[in-house]
């Protein structure tokens, strides 16, 4: 995933938990916020110790990152995104962790309408 495209510092996390809306599901929990002088969106993917050791979390945050940058011509412009890891992410196949990412990208309204 591109760095400009990352979300990096903890200013811009706090931002979208504390004024950023919320959407779930029991693999993932997306938080989302509205930001204009960002030209596509940026994302940022949290894992918790609770998920495991740093392998697993690490393996978890790219396959998020990987999922979204297949992605990203769906996705709305001018937002910021933040995934966090649930436990049931871990016994999911990565078809099943795409189905379930674009799952709360839509039930968030985040994806751009199909044409045709």
């Amino acid at each position: 995933m591109h760095k400009k495209l990352r979300l990096r510092n903890r200013a811009d996390f706090s931002r979208v938990y504390r004024h950023g809306k919320s959407f779930a599901n029991h693999q993932f929990v997306l938080y989302w916020s509205r930001k204009k002088e960002v030209e596509q969106f940026r994302v940022g993917v949290s894992c918790s110790k609770k998920i495991g050791n740093a392998v697993v979390r690490n393996r978890m945050r790219r396959v998020v990152k990987e999922i979204v940058r297949h992605h990203q011509h769906e996705i709305v412009e001018h937002i910021d995104l933040i995934f966090i890891v649930r436990k049931g992410a871990l016994s999911k196949s990565y078809q099943e962790l795409e189905k379930s990412v674009l799952h709360v990208l839509r039930k968030s309204s985040l994806l751009k309408p199909k044409k045709g």
